[in-house]
């Protein structure tokens, strides 16, 4: 096939126009922290929602920083990120009582069960409220212990009502 060589330029510009632009869009994003969004029931969404209207701006002294995508079922503060995911499933683990009873934590009110990660996190996930909302700490900011759940404990408390999800 023989194009003019013309509308061969036209082409290949157009190609590298939509490289340029496919990688500028990708690396503007590259140093903000990404997080699967969950997709809870709408009882449960609601209650997330009022949530994210509740959470501080900041914990342990960490600017609030909310990962992408934007959504009201996630915030994240600091970098490397604090993240919070409202609306997930409950953990399998949380069924086992021997488990949750070795790996439970309670902190101003609001019961954690607690799961080490292999990448060194810590991960969080509420029990016993109407939608489990899922903490993890980043290994660099697991040093200051259970801190960062006292900031959440109060918003928690005040907009996700105790029972079983």
């Amino acid at each position: 096939m023989n194009i003019p060589r013309l509308r061969r330029r036209c082409l290949i510009g157009t190609s590298a126009l939509a490289l340029l632009i496919t990688t500028a869009a990708c690396s503007s994003t590259d140093d903000e922290a990404s997080v699967v969004v969950p997709s809870p029931k709408a009882k449960a969404a609601g209650l997330c929602r009022d949530l994210h209207e509740q959470l501080p701006k900041k914990v342990e002294g960490l600017e609030r920083t909310d990962p992408g995508p934007e959504s009201e079922l996630t915030a994240g503060w600091g970098d490397p990120a604090i993240i919070l995911r409202c609306g997930v499933p409950r953990p399998p683990e949380m069924i086992d009582p021997d488990y949750a009873a070795k790996n439970g934590v309670k902190v101003n009110g609001v019961a954690w069960l607690l799961q080490k990660n292999d990448d060194g996190s810590y991960t969080f996930t509420t029990g016993a409220r109407l939608a489990y909302v899922e903490v993890k700490l980043p290994e660099e900011r697991t040093g200051g212990g259970l801190g960062p759940l006292t900031d959440f404990a109060g918003p928690i408390k005040k907009t996700i009502p105790e029972g079983i999800a």
